[in-house]
């Protein structure tokens, strides 16, 4: 005899499974910059990379080694140092709701948006979505200080070396063109990828 619990599954619902499953053969990439300079900055930034991995429709494929930076666009000494990486990911999320994702991590790590260039428990950026460009206020595509700033272009530059920052230009060259100064390597640090 059947059971009398089960109901049947009404055909609009499995029509959205059925198109969530094509959305997500053909995810997009995206690049996703971390920094931290409040509290237990390895901790935290694991803790992002392990919040982007748990969001539906989010993959992460690869994650930088950790470097360790100084503060950006601040007087020297004033602030703690930076730990940054960079991630890799594959989403069917759109551009907004992954900004709305990451804006979300920031706000469970207690970011405090006070000031600009002030210090964060966590800096959550999108780098670069596909190849698109988009003068968007609400998010620029590419960010637009990817391409000037040594600490995103580093790590970047270790997960993806062909990467191209789009409209901008390769990574490689643009990573020659600021150079590496002040972007040190924590070898003794590591972030796990999501299991």
């Amino acid at each position: 005899m059947a059971d009398p619990t089960v109901q049947p599954v009404p055909a609009s619902v499995v029509e959205q499974v059925d198109a969530a499953d094509v959305t997500l053969s053909n995810p997009k990439r995206a690049v996703i910059s971390l920094g931290s300079n409040l509290g237990n900055r390895l901790e935290t930034l694991q803790g992002a990379v392990d919040a982007l991995e748990d969001t539906p429709g989010l993959r992460v494929k690869a994650v930088s080694p950790v470097y360790e930076t100084a503060p950006w666009g601040v007087a020297p000494g004033s602030q703690p140092t930076y730990f940054n990486a960079v991630v890799l990911i594959k989403t069917t999320l759109p551009p907004d709701s992954l900004l709305e994702r990451g804006q979300a991590i920031e706000e469970a790590f207690e970011r405090v948006r006070d000031e600009r260039w002030g210090p964060r428990t966590i800096d959550v950026d999108i780098l670069a979505y596909q190849d698109v460009v988009s003068a968007d206020p609400r998010l620029t595509l590419p960010h637009p200080g990817a391409h000037e700033r040594a600490f995103v272009l580093v790590p970047w530059h270790d997960i993806d070396p062909e990467a191209v920052v789009p409209g901008v230009g390769a990574v490689a060259e643009l990573l020659s063109a600021v150079g590496r100064d002040g972007v040190e390597p924590r070898a003794d640090l590591e972030l796990r990828l999501p299991e």
